[in-house]
């Protein structure tokens, strides 16, 4: 979910979700962040200090970055300083090997190939008509970065397996779906794949519908980034048929979120994902440059070559704001925030059943979509682990639109698994963008130029 427009709720969104968790954690915490040059760090690093109870502990940082080893660690060391926290240790590490034994908990937060490849994945689709806003996680951005991510979080699972293999591995690293199929193919590690894009949705949709986000009832299930609102209303009142009225009376709140509105107009649920991020799931909105300039608008809102042009900046923007946080130049918040990861450890260790949603194996969760696939669902979280909550069947049109992409999800996870050239081509040829927009040819072409180009972040396929 990446509406910055949420922040400014962030105070009200947390009441609304620490609710129920009220047992406080009764023993030291060993926590490992892999890839902890990561944005998510520092609030990640905040919510778990924040846990009630969990006064000691170790947290472990690893990036193979030594310069942005150092600035996590020294930021680390400043947020225990600021919150008084003296019960916590840091150790920083470049050798994940060297920490992960008697981890109790993993976050992965990694990114492989940094922005070595971020205009690749994304100038050389758009010579052939793919174009593409975010890129990260469908289409064929995400499945390089998937080929240049998986191969290596496998390896990780596979130290976890040996080292740890009692700890949870918290994912916050995209392409969560591709990431997530593959770990449940090839490792034994317990590994759930965690988005912020239901929560921010849900408080989006109460503040678009203006109903209290507490009284706002909802069912929500899917694939990461397309899953769907199936329930959704106030009082007992269906809010559909207000949200289709307010559109079309207003254009500003259609210009708000235009893709996701255009397309709850025909296919009636609003989904999961920010506009310009889920247009890149569908092959309606981005295979003319007319269509994207009457749906999409700037930014998250669809904006070509978005991610390729800023994620390099912000990046560097992230560093540079660390040492103003470490150096005291500039203040931070230090409050507990909506992730999930602090919550799941909580829920863990007080066995406090909490409610999250993440990306998990489809065993039978969602009937009408593919199994041995992943799937993301309503999750309980207690002192037993995480317990996928069954859904049943979506609306048809619903699942065809979330099975188009999972089938380019299980041909991409093979190919990462089997460092397979060829499987990744047919994987991108299964992709609904790509394919609305490329012939096979076309396709097969652009794979090779990507393989080309990314050679050195894609050791051995062949």
């Amino acid at each position: 979910m990446t509406d910055k427009k949420l922040q400014g709720h962030e105070a009200h969104m947390q009441k609304a979700e620490n609710l129920g968790i009220l047992n406080e954690v009764g023993r030291p915490l060993k926590v490992v962040f892999l890839g902890s040059g990561s944005t998510f760090f520092k609030s990640l690093f905040c919510d778990v200090i924040s846990i009630p109870g969990a006064t000691e502990g170790e947290m472990a940082l690893v990036d193979i970055d030594p310069k942005r080893l150092e600035l996590s660690r020294q930021l680390g060391e400043k947020i225990l300083e600021k919150t008084g926290t003296s019960g916590w240790k840091i150790t920083a590490s470049a050798d994940r090997r060297t920490v992960l034994a008697g981890a109790d908990y993993v976050i992965n937060c990694i990114e492989v190939s940094g922005t070595a490849c971020v205009r690749f994945d994304n100038d050389i689709p758009l010579e052939y008509g793919v174009d593409q806003c975010i890129g990260d996680t469908i289409g064929p951005g995400g499945l390089f970065k998937a080929l240049r991510t998986v191969p290596v979080f496998l390896q990780v699972l596979k130290d976890i397996e040996k080292l740890c293999p009692q700890a949870w591995v918290l994912n916050y690293t995209n392409p969560m779906s591709i990431m997530c199929l593959a770990a449940s193919r090839a490792s034994s590690a317990k590994v759930i794949g965690l988005c912020h894009s239901v929560q921010g949705s849900s408080h989006q949709l109460a503040k678009y519908a203006d109903v209290p986000y507490q009284e706002l009832k909802w069912r929500c299930a899917g694939i990461n980034h397309l899953a769907w609102f199936t329930e959704l209303t106030h009082n007992g009142k269906d809010l559909y048929p207000i949200l289709k009225q307010k559109i079309a009376a207003d254009p500003e709140l259609l210009a708000k979120d235009p893709v996701r509105f255009d397309l709850m107009k025909y296919f009636d649920y609003f989904v999961t994902e920010s506009s310009g991020h889920f247009s890149e799931y569908l092959p309606y909105y981005r295979k003319r440059k007319e269509l994207i300039k009457r749906h999409c608008g700037e930014k998250y809102l669809g904006q070509s070559s978005f991610y390729a042009d800023e994620w390099p900046k912000w990046r560097a923007e992230n560093d540079e704001r660390r040492l103003k946080y470490i150096s005291g130049k500039e203040a931070f918040e230090l409050d507990r925030t909506w992730e999930y990861a602090s919550y799941i450890i909580q829920a863990m260790e007080t066995n406090s059943p909490f409610k999250i949603y993440g990306t998990v194996k489809n065993t039978g969760l969602i009937t009408n979509l593919p199994q041995n696939n992943v799937v993301e669902v309503a999750c309980t979280v207690d002192a037993e682990g995480i317990v996928p909550n069954y859904f049943g069947k979506l609306p048809v049109h619903l699942a065809a639109l979330c099975a188009a992409n999972q089938y380019m999800f299980d041909v991409a996870a093979e190919a990462c698994i089997q460092k397979s050239k060829d499987l990744a081509m047919k994987a991108l040829m299964l992709d609904p963008l790509t394919a609305a927009v490329c012939s096979p040819a076309e396709i097969k072409e652009m794979t090779r130029r990507l393989f080309k180009a990314e050679k050195a972040f894609l050791p051995g396929f062949k």
